[in-house]
């Protein structure tokens, strides 16, 4: 089965990839997405729920910097200039799990205190509620795009029809990581 780039990066070295593209963020992205609503119903922003939130929103805002400094450098640009995207699924996959990370990033630059400054605990939180909610949305039209087949949508492999030693030729995905 012809698979997604994004589909293909969590496929391919196992289990890092997986693990360091989808377990960690979303690991982090739960953890805010269930504390955030405790404050949400509770308003207590003292103890440890807070503090989690808190920590977990920083963490996960700054490692998605990295995760999105990472596909657009190793996948985004040089797919684009190869010609290599696998239909508009392929686009979209990628592209929604790029600007899944952004509200998260929001949200740690709150929590930083570079933003939203003067912001009281309230507003902070709408931010948070509607940064956790893009999030998902957009967190789940990557996955939900990512597993699609591109064939469905036109595509074809380059080399589906030459054979190399009894095995399909493939090309070699530019989000894999060594």
């Amino acid at each position: 089965m012809n698979m997604t780039h994004y589909m293909e990066l969590l496929a391919t070295n196992q289990p890092w990839n997986l693990i360091i593209f989808m377990a960690i963020p979303v690991i982090l992205a739960e953890t805010l997405a269930i504390t955030e609503l405790y404050l949400l119903f509770t308003r207590k922003f003292v103890g440890a729920i807070y503090q989690l939130n808190r920590f977990s929103g920083i963490i996960v805002g700054i490692y998605f910097i990295g995760i999105i400094i990472y596909i657009i450098t190793q996948a985004v640009i040089p797919i684009t200039q190869a010609g290599e995207w696998r239909t508009i699924v392929d686009i979209i996959a990628v592209s929604s799990y790029v600007v899944a990370g952004l509200p998260l990033i929001w949200i740690a630059l709150q929590e930083l205190g570079l933003i939203n400054k003067r912001s009281g605990h309230e507003d902070k939180l709408k931010v948070h509620a509607v940064c956790v909610a893009l999030f998902l949305v957009f967190g789940h039209i990557a996955m939900i795009t990512g597993m699609l087949d591109p064939t469905i949508f036109g595509y074809t492999e380059a080399n589906a029809h030459q054979m190399d030693g009894g095995n399909m030729s493939h090309e070699s995905s530019s989000m894999q990581m060594n």
